[in-house]
């Protein structure tokens, strides 16, 4: 009776695919972001010192040229759109 009360153990199986080539990567299941390496927010020290010198190499990076021009842009055009739907008349601020 005890023999058909006990539970077997899983098999464990050490599954490679077969086209799989690990050329130092790690292994192709494991779940990692691939954005994880360019991020600053991740493991950023803690502590007011930290966030002081994160904040001051944030300023210092170079980003995009471009990114504020095409953010006004973008809130312009919103804007604008926003005016649209509600019927806003734009004459009030063109004198004749």
């Amino acid at each position: 009776m005890g023999r058909f009360s006990k539970l077997r153990k899983n098999r464990k199986y050490s599954y490679t695919p077969r086209y799989y080539d690990d050329k130092g990567e790690g292994s192709p299941y494991k779940m990692q972001p691939k954005l994880d390496k360019y991020r600053t927010t991740i493991d950023a020290p803690r502590g007011l010192k930290g966030k002081f010198s994160n904040a001051m190499a944030d300023i210092k990076r170079a980003g995009d040229k471009n990114l504020k021009l095409r953010m006004l842009i973008i809130i312009v055009i919103l804007i604008l759109i926003f005016l649209y739907i509600i019927d806003f008349d734009l004459s009030i601020f063109f004198s004749k």
